[in-house]
């Protein structure tokens, strides 16, 4: 007991400048102080969930380069064929006036506008898909988000696409392999006898078709992972 008019010697204070674990400065006990973790001081509820390991830059640099590549064979493909549009029109042209006027006609120019059609839409199919130009039926495509988007055109070309090109290559492969193996020819006399060319087109545009599949799958995924096409590589800029 301190005299009268002499002070109270001090108490311990706790390292964390309180009183002493168990007691309150008046006397009495108390629990001992707990550190609380940072998400709870930051007033979270339940701990942050850890974000997934980064894909190397490097591994999403050559996929963006790989895209970039197969979407060029397509547009390469379909800049190339647009030519035969106008061939198109000469030739029929040509036909007519010498037909009608000279009273001239050769079996294979006329078939040459069948061949220079088939061309133009079989193996331009690739180059459409690139831009986005084949018919739809939208009613809820143009309504979603740009991940969305990218999630049906990611589910749609992995299981209508790609399958369909597949079993278009599957049942034709039979029908072309016949035709090359007697080199089918024209059964018009003075007809191009390259009827065995024009068949293989049943294999060449699933084939495009599948290599711009690719690129659209790609591309999806690494735009649903985040990876943006680093500069140089000629990503547009899309808004999610």
């Amino acid at each position: 007991m301190p005299r009268r008019g002499q002070r109270p010697p001090p108490r311990e204070k706790s390292p964390l400048g309180a009183s002493p674990a168990g007691t309150f400065p008046g006397g009495g006990s108390r629990a001992a102080p707990v550190a609380l973790p940072g998400w709870r001081l930051a007033g979270l509820r339940n701990p942050p969930v850890s974000p997934p390991p980064p894909v190397p830059a490097g591994l999403a640099t050559w996929a963006w380069r790989l895209v970039r590549w197969l979407e060029a064979i397509s547009t390469w493909t379909g800049q190339l064929l647009s030519w035969l549009s106008l061939g198109m029109v000469v030739v029929t042209f040509l036909v007519v006036v010498l037909r009608y006027l000279f009273d001239l006609g050769w079996i294979a120019m006329q078939e040459s506008v069948t061949y220079m059609h088939a061309l133009l839409f079989m193996l331009g199919a690739a180059y459409t898909l690139r831009q986005d130009g084949h018919v739809r039926v939208d009613l809820f495509y143009q309504r979603l988000s740009r991940r969305g988007r990218a999630w049906v055109d990611l589910l749609g070309t992995l299981l209508l696409l790609g399958p369909v090109c597949l079993f278009i290559a599957w049942v034709g492969w039979r029908y072309v392999a016949d035709s090359w193996s007697v080199f089918e020819g024209s059964r018009e006399a003075g007809g191009i006898p390259a009827v065995y060319l024009l068949k293989t087109l049943i294999l060449v545009m699933p084939g495009l078709l599948l290599l711009q599949a690719l690129a659209l799958v790609v591309g999806n995924v690494l735009f649903l992972a985040g990876l943006a096409a680093p500069p140089g590589i000629g990503e547009e800029d899309r808004d999610a």
